[in-house]
């Protein structure tokens, strides 16, 4: 159902984007094609993480999977067998991809009813890479659709892996992405601001700089700098000058040491990145920020590294009340992503 108020924005009707560790009614993953390009030739190898996935899900909260036909359903569920089914339902959305974090909905919340509604941004997979994207661009309406929920059309591109709230009134992001000539060239920064203030009832924008090397959406926040308390974040580095993730990372440190939120300097902690992976002369954008915040669980993705057990540590100190699961994503990232960006959070 389409808001009927559309001189009112979200923001002015008392609706804000809840930070990613706010209590969840569910997750929604939007299950892969074996035909789609995400994972080519490899659709086989990549389905034993994606079970261990859904399976650490599970544990915590209901999930939401949209297919796109019961053939796909019936591959999914046959993936998935043996797990427990009691909170796992799938839902008839067919999608181009699997990245349901750039195209499915962002949820607000608020204390009045409807309590729950959904934005529904401009989505063109990435700059125009990847098409076609018709069926991903519609992912956010359709499912409001479903549960008759308010839904709210910004007119602007914009990927869920390119914002990170804290949920009081921040937001971080990256001028790589969002000010790329490839999403919105008619709007300016300011522009781009007013959206994010109007749409996800924050005041407060971050900006970083650019990505890593390999990350194909131009410099998502979600493999960089992931709020982890109002006013803590936590951020990649890479200590080898030699390495051309380096200097972005380090530039990004610097500007985060210099930002502040109300008036107060952030909490910096600092994550290790993952040796170079390469596949196929490609450099894959493996990244310890990805994870995903669940109810009762971290989902991190880990890469054989030494680093892993790094990572694990830092987030087990941030999230004490969590429990971390490390997932083996050698396969997954040769999608270009890993856990936070197959999944799209649903506020209580």
């Amino acid at each position: 159902m389409p808001n009927d108020m559309e001189s009112a924005t979200p923001s002015a009707l008392g609706y804000r984007m809840p930070a990613e560790w706010e209590p969840h009614a569910a997750t929604w993953l939007s299950w892969p094609r074996r035909e789609g390009i995400s994972f080519p030739d490899s659709y086989d190898r990549v389905v034993p993480t994606l079970r261990a996935m859904v399976a650490a899900l599970l544990e915590s909260e209901p999930v939401n999977i949209n297919v796109g036909n019961g053939a796909q359903e019936a591959e999914a569920r046959a993936a998935l067998d043996g797990l427990p089914n009691e909170r796992l339902t799938f839902h008839l959305i067919p999608t181009n991809e699997p990245w349901c974090r750039d195209h499915g909905p962002i949820f607000l919340t608020r204390k009045e009813e409807p309590r729950l509604a959904v934005v529904d941004w401009d989505y063109n997979a990435w700059g125009g890479k990847y098409p076609p994207c018709d069926l991903d661009e519609v992912v956010p309406t359709r499912i409001a659709e479903k549960f008759g929920l308010p839904v709210y059309y910004p007119h602007m591109i914009l990927e869920g892996g390119s914002i990170e709230v804290n949920g009081t009134g921040a937001l971080l992001t990256t001028e790589g992405c969002l000010l790329n000539p490839n999403r919105n060239p008619q709007l300016n920064r300011e522009q781009i601001e007013q959206r994010l203030r109007d749409y996800l009832g924050v005041c407060e924008i971050l900006w970083l700089g650019d990505g890593i090397e390999g990350d194909d959406t131009d410099g998502h926040i979600d493999d960089l700098t992931r709020f982890v308390a109002e006013r803590t974040v936590v951020t990649v580095l890479e200590p080898d000058a030699s390495d051309p993730n380096h200097a972005p990372l380090q530039a990004n440190l610097e500007r985060l040491r210099s930002l502040s939120i109300a008036g107060k300097p952030l909490e910096i902690l600092t994550l290790p990145m993952p040796a170079k992976i390469v596949r196929e002369d490609l450099r894959l954008p493996a990244s310890y920020a990805n994870f995903y915040i669940a109810n009762e669980n971290v989902l991190l993705p880990t890469f054989a590294d030494p680093h892993d057990a790094q990572a694990v540590a830092v987030l087990q100190a941030a999230f004490p009340t969590r429990r971390i699961i490390p997932i083996d994503c050698r396969e997954l990232i040769w999608g270009l992503g890993a856990f936070h960006c197959l999944t799209q959070q649903q506020p209580l």
